[in-house]
């Protein structure tokens, strides 16, 4: 799978974990120099609190774009840290 934005890949992994139709991606398939911390937080019943990145590249901000539980429920442990995306970020394989 394959996660582009504003013309870049941002993320690309053979290794996605689907929940509720969204691909988190393992930590170390992502391009870090694309990513701002976010200060947004969202909780989800199942899951957890859920932490946020900005996504920017070449010079634009795609605010709040990605999203990741730290510290997941059990329910949700096997997304752990993985990243999963909307707000335009285009998944595809």
């Amino acid at each position: 799978m394959k996660a582009t934005w504003n013309n870049a890949v941002i993320a690309e992994s053979n290794d996605t974990v689907v929940v509720e139709g969204n691909h988190y991606f393992p930590p170390d398939s992502v391009s870090k120099e694309y990513f701002e911390v976010s200060p947004s937080h969202t909780t989800c019943p199942w899951k957890g609190k859920a932490s946020y990145y900005n996504v920017v590249v070449n010079g634009e901000t795609n605010t709040d774009a990605a999203w990741y539980y730290p510290d997941p429920k059990d329910a949700a442990a096997e997304i752990k840290d993985r990243l999963a995306f909307w707000r335009g970020v285009k998944v595809e394989e």
